[in-house]
């Protein structure tokens, strides 16, 4: 890769970065402020979430039959991600010290907030935690793969391909094998550093 493309790419990832904050930044200074691990929304707010909720057999009359008759197919997922969860922490907790590679906080990706949600009731919050823990639980795995590849097998593919982690952008281009040894040893290095 050229130093161009890799300035060029630098530049992307820092403003993607800038911009991640700044929507953060307004979304909650509008309407939330974060005390420890409780969301606290401002009185005149959590009250206008409270008129909104939707009872229990309210929801239950208007909700769609597609989704109640195919939650248990959904649910039934829980099975599966639940021992993806506990190979992939358990790999990253035995092989990541042995190749110095730094851990994946498993809570800056599964994060149990919409419980906090006063406009959702009882149903909905349980769906919400279901669904933040499965896409939470998905990205908390790709990170660990994606750190995995980086210390394995850090090259582009030949072919374009979709839904590329945001390491895969930093990898060597395919074909490229001046001084590979030396590059995937200053990957590895640079893996053991992050926080």
């Amino acid at each position: 890769m050229n130093d161009r493309i890799r300035h060029l790419l630098d530049q992307m990832s820092a403003l993607e970065d800038d911009l991640r904050t700044a929507v953060h930044e307004q979304e909650s200074s509008a309407l939330f402020r974060i005390e420890g691990k409780r969301v606290e929304f401002e009185q005149s707010i959590r009250q206008a979430h409270l008129r909104l909720k939707t009872g229990f057999f309210r929801w239950l009359v208007a909700y769609r039959p597609q989704n109640l008759i195919t939650g248990p197919i959904i649910y039934s997922m829980i099975v599966p991600l639940a021992v993806l969860d506990l190979f992939v922490s358990l790999y990253q907790a035995t092989c990541f010290p042995i190749y110095r590679v730094a851990r994946v906080r498993r809570a800056d990706y599964i994060v149990f907030d919409r419980q906090q949600l006063e406009y959702l009731n009882f149903i909905e919050k349980v769906h919400c935690t279901y669904c933040a823990y499965g896409s939470g639980l998905i990205a908390y795995v790709t990170e660990v793969v994606a750190r995995t590849e980086e210390y394995f097998c850090p090259i582009k593919h030949a072919r374009k391909i979709l839904g590329t982690h945001s390491r895969y952008r930093r990898f060597l281009d395919y074909g490229d094998a001046a001084d590979y040894e030396a590059r995937l040893e200053k990957f590895r290095v640079g893996l053991g550093k992050e926080e």
